[in-house]
């Protein structure tokens, strides 16, 4: 599963404001949508994984990049 192709075909219905702008509040957030949504866990974590990949800012972009 690849970052870039998962960000351009799904997006999950969540906004980020809702939550806490804890990190684990707002990766733990996505995950819970996602896969109330029915996504694979394949996906979630493959985002989830691109979310540490980097800093604070690297979360949140990543976050935004597959959410509506």
């Amino acid at each position: 599963m690849n970052f870039n192709d998962l960000q351009d075909k799904k997006k999950v219905n969540f906004d980020l404001q809702s939550v806490d702008g804890n990190a684990f509040a707002l990766m733990g957030g996505f995950k819970r949508q996602a896969l109330k949504e029915k996504w694979t866990k394949e996906e979630v974590d493959c985002v989830l994984q691109e979310c540490m990949s980097g800093d604070y800012d690297n979360l949140v972009q990543s976050l935004l990049a597959v959410t509506d």
